[in-house]
């Protein structure tokens, strides 16, 4: 099986839709997977518009139709960051001096015991989403036992999420065993792009999954378009024109 994660396009959070970059890039998306032949044989979407309008392109290109799934939407959860008494954030970004002194958020089993992440309900929240997602992996033949999968339905199928990068990395979390904070800050997808994970099979009825490809954005650069910045902060902190919160 194989499975596709696909980031929306440069947000417009305001109107919870796209900018105008957001939208070609969607349009390249589109045209890109339409050219070399990209097939899907179930596509899911995210309830938030900014994913539902990313893929709608494809979908049309395609003639296909995506299952909107609310647990899809972005990852929720808020929490007092250490550095930001004044108001609460979202859970996966925090300052690298912060988080990086926690050596319990390096591990899978006990990265959400941190008193901040308590407080926020993030494990419960974590718990919810990866609880969904397994249900559906369990409807499309794969069933997680322990740290592996059972290849219960085996499957080619190729699988489409359009979501956004939070929850992605919730996801891929949940496949490889793998703390979130350590994708979560060590990772950037850029808007639009696409990350492959496909499962091996290598003794018979035993799966895992593994991330063939990560953040791809060949439908971009086909066109000399350059990414959006969008999950990016600055390269040097004296860079004034670039995202330093």
């Amino acid at each position: 099986m194989k499975l596709y994660f696909i980031r929306h396009g440069d947000p417009d959070y305001e109107k919870d839709s796209l900018t105008e970059r957001g939208f070609r890039e969607a349009r390249l998306l589109a045209d890109y997977l339409y050219k070399t032949g990209f097939l899907i044989d179930h596509c899911y979407v995210s309830p938030l518009g900014r994913a539902k309008d990313t893929a709608r392109f494809t979908l049309d290109r395609l003639k296909l139709k995506a299952t909107e799934q609310e647990w899809l939407r972005e990852f929720p959860s808020r929490i007092q960051r250490p550095d930001r008494a004044d108001k609460k954030m979202i859970c996966w970004d925090w300052l690298p001096q912060d988080w990086t002194v926690e050596e319990g958020f390096y591990s899978y089993e006990h990265w959400m015991e941190n008193e901040r992440m308590r407080e926020g309900g993030v494990g419960e929240e974590y718990e919810r989403v990866t609880a969904s997602f397994d249900a559906l992996l369990k409807k499309h033949g794969y069933v997680k036992d322990g740290r592996i999968f059972r290849a219960e339905k085996p499957n080619n199928e190729s699988i489409v999420f359009f979501c956004h990068f939070g929850v992605t990395c919730v996801m891929l979390s949940y496949l490889l065993n793998i703390s979130p904070m350590s994708l979560w800050h060590g990772f950037v997808a850029a808007p639009s792009s696409v990350t492959k994970v496909v499962s091996e099979e290598r003794r018979r009825g035993i799966a895992s999954f593994r991330v063939v490809e990560y953040a791809d954005t060949t439908h971009l650069k086909a066109s000399g378009v350059e990414p959006a910045p969008a999950a990016r902060f600055c390269e040097c902190f004296d860079n004034l024109n670039e995202r330093h919160d």
